[in-house]
């Protein structure tokens, strides 16, 4: 019998806190980092592998270091999350194995992946028929939105993801020099954010990827990702790539408001 998995789930949004949020406490509720088969269906689509024949060993340790990098973001991470974390080490533990006689004959031919493609297949199929009724939906409805404008022909598509793996590469490369900076450290995620605001007003990109780089204490780093998600939730800025794993810029899509007010 197939392992059993956690329902396929919505894509939802990332509980920001308030930009005024009390200066010693950065802890966020992450509720769904748009869920659990959406990390999975970005590291298949990563990779371009075979969502048919998905390469569980390293699939499981791409997710985890993932988790890892939630965590150094200080999220509670959700529990579908966990869930998902241990559906994959089982059938990873389930296909190292060697089956037995007993085994083999009662569940011949069967793939300990197989639930896990189901779903996977089946929440793809969820997001696209999603997507199509919303279009729909604002056709009927006469609702037009601003049109992002046009992007050169080889820019490539960023996903929120994307920024959690610079985020988590960039920390990786720089925690021993970043835990040396003194813990009274007061930065809040209000000033990264009008900081921000105030860059995007003197140039329409910004490279998200230097801005890491140059963040001065793992606190920085975490009010900046912070401040990033609230300016894409606000419809601010998009997330532009110029060739694929290159940096990730933000360009400007819309004035940013109280730019300078906060500083």
């Amino acid at each position: 019998m197939s392992s059993p998995l956690p329902p396929p789930v919505s894509e939802a949004s990332l509980a920001v806190p308030p930009p005024d949020a009390v200066p010693g406490d950065y802890r966020i509720r992450l509720e769904m980092f748009e869920g659990p088969l959406d990390l999975l269906l970005h590291l298949i689509k990563r990779h371009e592998i075979d969502i048919t024949d998905i390469p569980i060993a390293r699939i499981t340790a791409e997710y985890l270091t993932y988790i890892q990098a939630l965590r150094d973001l200080d999220f509670d991470v959700a529990g579908e999350f966990l869930v998902m974390a241990a559906t994959l080490i089982h059938i990873k533990s389930r296909m190292l194995l060697p089956a037995t006689v007993e085994a083999t004959t009662e569940a011949a031919g069967e793939d300990p992946r197989a639930e896990l493609v189901r779903q996977l297949l089946e929440h793809q199929r969820y997001r696209a028929a999603a997507q199509e009724l919303w279009l729909r939906y604002e056709v009927e409805q006469g609702i037009y939105t601003r049109p992002a404008p046009p992007s050169p022909a080889d820019e490539v598509n960023v996903t929120v993801f994307d920024l959690l793996e610079t985020f988590k590469r960039l920390l990786d490369r720089r925690r021993q020099q970043l835990e040396q900076v003194l813990a009274y450290d007061t930065l809040t995620q209000a000033r990264k954010l009008a900081e921000l605001r105030a860059l995007l007003v003197a140039q329409p990109r910004l490279n998200a990827t230097h801005l890491f780089e140059v963040a001065r204490s793992k606190r920085e780093m975490v009010c900046l990702f912070l401040a990033i998600l609230e300016l894409l939730r606000e419809g601010t800025v998009r997330f532009v790539q110029a060739e694929p794993f290159g940096d990730i810029l933000l360009e400007r899509l819309s004035p940013p408001v109280e730019a300078c007010s906060a500083l």
